[in-house]
């Protein structure tokens, strides 16, 4: 390896966190801004059946995905040492599963198109099998990223993987592709990522067929699985019940819904659990400390995020009119509800990494094995008022998910739930009493453009989640200020 592994103990591993995070996130940052412009662009110019569509074949791509070796990568980072023969039999391991994954894709597709009466979803799905051949040159870089927490050099590679995803996305939609432009973008982006990480690491991705000593890696991979298959289920049952009992137009119209909501969440939340992973792994001889930094980074990460969804709900009609046009419009009730539901959503995805760190990726399946029961029969009741219903599931179900969560992956590294609350209570509080503010001021408007309602809107917004956190949460703002802007090591928890 290239990279040396980071030491928990050692005097600047604070330091490397905080930079870990800079670069890995801020990275993302700037790739996802520049992907959205285009992808705005790209929803403008294709109509809501084509990504209802694209969302059925996501289904079946990512039921597939849980069988793509990523639990080895786990292991891998979660080890005390790792040697390049290690890394080597690894990236094979990969190589055959996943080779084995695009084989089987091309069989199923047929089967996929006669279930969604969807003849396309067959062609759809035979090209996307090209992104299971990207996934061994992606996953092991990582791993050495990961245990290394440097996230540096590959920062520059997410960017041009950004930059040429978005390029085939916007020629795409100009273009006349339809439906395609969604399959060949991503395909783009994923194997100049892949090619890219493989240089910026220096791994050399030999193959070794050699397998012996690998049965610990393997069996800590295959106990991630269980919580893996659970969470697809979780996680595509919507769009399964869905895409059988609703037209396309409809499942795109709560397809985009559900993006334009889950940005946060899936686009900024797993870069940090990228960095939480390694970094609690590193700590994992000390609970307390754990526990300690999991609050942090609860309260942190909340106080960030909550402002966004709250104000996404309380403007989900000019929000949608302004980024998407008029055809998207009824998508805005969609997106009012779904809004609600992403800091649940956003708490209970951060514990993941901790379970696993911690040497239990038992907990995280059984978790993920209540989410799979939870979710799907919430989605076959809201199925029955339709596409609204759908949303009207997550509102209702995930709190529960999220305290059932807490309960069974807080307990093994000694969080209570008064913590949990506590480290919770400063963003959702204000953001709550700036929603308020939001609604009162947006009756007392006059007729407005939808881009005029938003620029009044949001800054007021700004100014009352400001003044919120100023008079009740004083504290934990500096404390957000210290972090950004602070040099020196963060006080360690006590013992």
């Amino acid at each position: 390896m290239t990279l040396q592994d980071a030491d928990a103990n050692d005097a600047g591993f604070g330091a490397r966190i905080r930079s870990a995070i800079f670069w890995r996130s801020g990275s993302q940052i700037l790739s996802q801004m520049m992907s959205w412009v285009v992808t705005l662009a790209v929803i403008r110019l294709l109509d809501p059946a084509d990504y209802g569509l694209f969302a059925m074949t996501q289904v079946i791509l990512n039921f597939a995905t849980f069988l793509n070796g990523y639990g080895l990568v786990s292991a891998l980072v979660q080890s005390d040492t790792v040697e390049t023969h290690r890394l080597r039999q690894a990236f094979t391991i990969m190589l055959l599963l996943n080779g084995a994954l695009a084989l089987l894709q091309l069989a199923i597709a047929p089967l996929a198109a006669d279930y969604y009466d969807q003849p396309m979803v067959a062609d759809l799905l035979r090209v996307q099998a090209l992104l299971y051949l990207s996934t061994p040159f992606l996953s092991v870089p990582e791993a050495i990223m990961g245990r290394a927490l440097d996230f540096k050099r590959p920062a520059l590679v997410n960017l041009i993987a950004a930059i040429a995803s978005a390029a085939v996305a916007l020629i795409g939609a100009l273009s006349g592709w339809g439906v395609w432009t969604l399959v060949f973008a991503p395909i783009a982006g994923f194997w100049i990522k892949a090619a890219g990480y493989v240089i910026a690491t220096g791994f050399r991705p030999i193959p070794s067929f050699d397998f012996r000593g690998t049965g610990a890696m393997v069996a800590y991979g295959a106990s991630l699985l269980g919580g893996q298959l659970f969470w697809i289920v979780q996680s595509q049952a919507d769009i399964f019940i869905g895409g059988r009992m609703l037209e396309p137009h409809q499942l795109g119209l709560y397809a985009e819904a559900l993006f334009l909501t889950q940005i946060f969440v899936s686009k900024f939340v797993p870069p940090l659990n990228d960095v939480a992973f390694p970094a609690y792994a590193r700590m994992q001889k000390d609970v307390s400390r754990v526990a300690w930094s999991f609050c942090k980074a609860v309260k942190l990460l909340l106080l960030l995020t909550c402002p966004i969804y709250l104000g996404m709900a309380v403007t989900a009609e000019p929000l949608v009119e302004t980024l998407f046009g008029q055809k998207w419009l009824e998508m805005a009730p969609f997106v009012a509800i779904l809004a609600l539901a992403m800091p649940f959503m956003t708490l209970q995805v951060m514990f993941a990494p901790v379970s696993n760190a911690l040497g239990r990726p038992g907990t995280t399946a059984r978790v993920a094995a209540v989410g799979a029961v939870l979710m799907p029969v919430a989605f076959l009741i809201g199925i029955q008022s339709g596409a609204i219903g759908l949303a009207w599931a997550w509102l209702i179900a995930f709190p529960i998910l999220t305290a059932v969560t807490a309960r069974l992956a807080g307990g093994p590294m000694g969080l209570r739930f008064v913590d949990l609350i506590r480290a919770a209570a400063p963003g959702l509080g204000c953001s709550i009493l700036m929603a308020g503010v939001v609604m009162a001021i947006d009756r007392l408007l006059p007729p407005l453009a939808a881009p005029l309602r938003l620029c009044v809107l949001v800054p007021a917004g700004g100014l009352a989640f400001l003044a919120a956190l100023m008079l009740c949460a004083r504290g934990t703002l500096m404390e957000l200020v210290a972090l950004v802007v602070r040099r020196a090591p963060p006080v360690q928890a006590p013992a």
